[in-house]
């Protein structure tokens, strides 16, 4: 039955006639006949009936009255309960994540998020392709997604919140010929082993971009999605890797160096992803808040660039 409907049943009981209820509602009384017309369809006993010139309730109206009181208190209770929720500062928050995100956010939001009146976090770590992030958002609230610069955009269905701008610069031993310089050109890179992303991630179409500017296949000899899996390889041996420089930065002692890449500068974008109705909640804009102060503190020389970012997602 429709809610408005009863409404209208309950108020024609309480105020005596429809002229009363029209008034009240500030609508016509004829507006308000075909409502109640439309309910009796629905219905297989008279519900009102014709006291002199009076339109009121039968037996039946009154128990369907009654009954949508009843119904307005449940719906009220409704209402109130998805407005707490929308605005509990402590509720449960959901925060999905690819790999070295999760590293590097994970453990700083814990602390930021510990005290009284702090959402719940709970987190989830996904390494998926580039495409399949936006369909993540189902399942979480949040999703931490990273694409290349310049590459297809997130889908317009998606809400997407710019989180850090990271450069992608070439991971080698400092045993490497080119350890000490102070960047890398494509021409240096020509002859080198690689350590590769599989296809469909990210990183992927960057490597072909290196690829395409030195006008042959890149020599890849390792097929290694997690950074740092990536850079044990690195770090043994001969073979290069392209890496963040900052989610995936090697700690000092690894024997890992980074170079940029001085004539392709690469890049990538590390977005939140959500649907559009999750920016209701309390909870959520809470947690964001802390995504954008994490990578405005994150340390190191990139504590600039990632500051720049999180001001471009205001």
């Amino acid at each position: 039955m429709d809610l408005h409907q009863l409404r209208l049943l309950r108020e024609l009981g309480e105020r005596g006639s429809l002229a009363a209820v029209a008034r009240a509602l500030h609508v016509s009384a004829s507006a308000v006949s075909q409502q109640l017309t439309a309910l009796q369809r629905r219905v297989e006993v008279p519900l009102t009936e014709r006291r002199g010139r009076t339109l009121v309730l039968t037996g039946a109206g009154q128990a369907l009255a009654r009954a949508a009181v009843d119904v307005s208190v449940a719906m009220r209770s409704a209402e109130q309960a998805v407005s707490q929720y929308l605005q509990d500062p402590r509720a449960a928050v959901s925060l999905c994540a690819f790999n070295s995100a999760g590293l590097t956010y994970f453990g700083p939001l814990l602390q930021d998020l510990s005290g009284d009146g702090s959402p719940r976090l709970i987190c989830y770590d996904q390494d998926v392709g580039q495409e399949d992030f936006p369909a993540l958002t189902a399942d979480y609230d949040l999703v931490i997604a990273h694409r290349l610069e310049h590459s297809t955009p997130w889908p317009e269905t998606t809400t997407v919140l710019p989180l850090v701008r990271e450069p992608l610069d070439v991971a080698m031993s400092d045993r490497h010929r080119l350890a000490n310089a102070p960047s890398v050109s494509i021409a240096d890179l020509i002859d080198e082993e690689w350590v590769s992303v599989h296809d469909g991630f990210p990183l992927m179409h960057a490597l072909q971009a290196i690829a395409v500017h030195s006008g042959q296949p890149l020599n890849v000899t390792h097929r290694i999605n997690e950074f740092f899996i990536a850079a044990a390889i690195v770090s043994a041996g001969p073979a290069i890797a392209l890496m963040p420089r900052h989610t995936a930065a090697p700690p000092s002692g690894s024997g890992i160096v980074l170079k940029p890449i001085h004539d392709l500068p690469l890049a990538r974008r590390v977005d939140i992803l959500c649907r559009p109705e999750a920016l209701h909640r309390t909870a959520v804009l809470q947690v964001i808040a802390a995504l954008r102060r994490t990578s405005f503190s994150s340390g190191g020389s990139g504590a600039a660039g990632l500051a720049e970012e999180v001001d471009s997602a205001e």
